[in-house]
């Protein structure tokens, strides 16, 4: 059906143990202020920035400046919450989602595979180490940063050409409608979703309901 199959990883591969408001809280407290945004509003900004080249730590001070003034707050204030985050994230500790290992290890014992993400190149490396993955993909395409970010064709095309496959012959794995679905039919390619319990629009190829659809037909 497939020769190649590409993945993204956050909230797909893994997630992080701790979630990014318990991180948020932490690096409040450690600036000595109350807090006055949460994960979705930093989730929310972040795309804005994902195309910085100077990496996740100046990525992060700009959205968090740009958050805090919008709150009427001073803009290094944020900078300085963003350090304390910094300080506090740890990028490799993840877990897995359910059957990510099998899925992995399945797919690729008869298909090309690669992982379009977006996210700064350390900080996704340490996740892929974390999971004990950072040698199972041919090919890695940190969008953002290696190329436009998705739900721009070009990370895609990237991949594709890396792993020297067709369009017409491959397929990207994710859990995001706006960036993994929308990115993959931009760049004529198949979607399959990890379903997340929202109205799926834009139409994926696939809906999977876990990591472990994959182990089996018509994957197989």
């Amino acid at each position: 059906m497939y020769d190649a199959v590409l993945f993204d990883i956050d909230d797909t591969l893994c997630r992080y143990r701790r979630d990014a408001d318990e991180v948020l809280a932490e690096a409040f407290a450690d600036v000595g202020v109350d807090p006055y945004f949460g994960q979705d509003h930093y989730h929310d900004r972040y795309p804005e920035f994902v195309d910085s080249t100077d990496g996740i730590d100046h990525l992060r001070e700009e959205c968090f400046a740009a958050i805090s003034a919008d709150a009427g707050r001073d803009p290094d204030l944020g900078r300085a919450v963003a350090r304390a985050f910094a300080a506090a994230r740890d990028h490799s500790n993840v877990e897995p989602l359910p059957g990510v290992h099998d899925a992995v290890e399945t797919i690729a014992r008869d298909h090309r595979v690669g992982v379009v993400t977006n996210g700064a190149p350390e900080m996704q490396r340490a996740k892929l180490r974390g999971l004990g993955l950072d040698d199972a993909f041919e090919t890695v395409v940190h969008a953002g940063y290696d190329a436009r970010a998705k739900p721009h064709p070009e990370p895609f095309e990237r991949a594709l050409d890396a792993l020297d496959a067709d369009t017409t012959r491959a397929v990207h794995v994710g859990n995001s409608l706006a960036s993994d679905v929308a990115g993959a039919h931009a760049a004529g390619i198949d979607s399959a979703w990890l379903d997340t319990g929202t109205t799926p629009d834009p139409t994926p190829t696939h809906t999977l309901t876990s990591m472990s659809d994959l182990t089996t037909p018509p994957w197989r």
